[in-house]
Formats: structure tokens, C-alpha cells, sequence
């Protein structure tokens, strides 16, 4: 649980990057993914420690007024993997207090199929988001766009660019 709030609190204080669109490939080392970015991200992994004996990592970049991010975290019980997706929807919702919209099925491919492997919008007074969970074995991984006005055309493009085990 601790984990997760961690990596919620990351993703919306996004920071760093360029005014326009300019898509690029990014493979976040340990991550297991490729995804495309529209602005340079900042990458920060942390490997498992005492303190937290879970590896994870964040992505994030902002452009044309929007802030990109991707997260990703290992859970130690995978019986808990369709939990932990849920509630990192739920807890993104709670965090901006937004109204959401019906979470729809979600493919990555490389993921493992989960029934929580969602994406939905968010709703929010001052922000919207799109977010997207997914897992690929005991790894759960979280996209979202944020920002004032959503395009469409760049959260598609954000997370129809994913490929996991690539």
C-alpha cells in the first residue's frame, strides 16, 4: 500500500521538459518497457532496500501543457496483482477528487491478462487525467496524462505506444 502512495504522490506533481510535441522512445532500464514520449523524460528507478524491498521506478515529462507519466512497481504476492490495480485507478481518482469514468479494458502488448488492465478518465475541478494499469507478471504499471485541457490524440499515442518485454 505504501508503495503505491508512493508512486500516486509522484506522478501528479509532474515536472521538467519541452513546450511542443516531440515524440521520442524511451526503454526506462528495469522497467521492461518501451513507450513513447512526447517531451524528454525524467527517469527515476529505485532498486529494492530495506526500507522498501520493492523495486520501482517513474518516468515523467510535461509538454503542451500536459504531464506524462509512467510508474511501475513490483508486488511481492502476485494473488494481490488485480487488487493493487484497482486501487491505483481508485486511488488517482481520490487524490483529485474527480469524477470518473467507466474504466474500459485495456491491451498492452507483452502484458499479463488481468481483468483490472483498465484505462479511464478522470475528472477533476482544476485537472483531468487519463490513467491506464496494466501488469506483466508481478510488475504494475501505471500511465497517465494530466493536465487542464486532455488531447485525445496524444493520450492515444502515449499508451498505444507500449510494448512490455521489449
Amino acid at each position: 500500500m505504501r508503495l503505491l502512495m508512493i508512486c500516486l504522490a509522484a506522478v501528479l506533481p509532474l515536472t521538467a521538459c519541452s513546450p511542443g510535441l516531440d515524440w521520442r522512445e524511451v526503454r526506462p532500464e528495469g522497467a521492461d518497457v518501451l513507450v513513447m514520449f512526447p517531451c524528454k523524460p525524467t527517469i527515476s528507478a529505485h532498486p529494492p532496500t530495506r526500507a522498501e524491498p520493492v523495486a520501482m521506478g517513474l518516468a515523467q515529462c510535461e509538454a503542451a501543457g500536459q504531464s506524462f507519466a509512467l510508474s511501475w512497481a513490483e508486488v511481492d504476492d502476485p494473488a494481490q496483482l488485480t487488487a493493487v490495480l484497482r486501487q491505483m485507478r481508485e486511488s488517482l481518482a481520490s487524490k483529485m477528487s474527480a469524477r470518473r469514468s467507466e474504466p474500459y479494458a485495456l491491451q498492452v502488448p507483452g502484458m499479463t491478462p488481468n481483468i483490472e488492465a483498465k484505462q479511464q478518465s478522470l475528472i477533476g475541478a482544476q485537472e483531468q487525467a487519463q490513467v491506464a494499469v496494466f501488469t506483466r507478471g508481478r510488475r504494475v504499471y501505471q500511465a497517465v496524462m494530466l493536465g487542464a485541457r486532455p488531447s485525445a490524440a496524444a493520450w492515444d499515442a502515449f499508451v498505444n505506444s507500449l510494448r512490455l518485454g521489449v
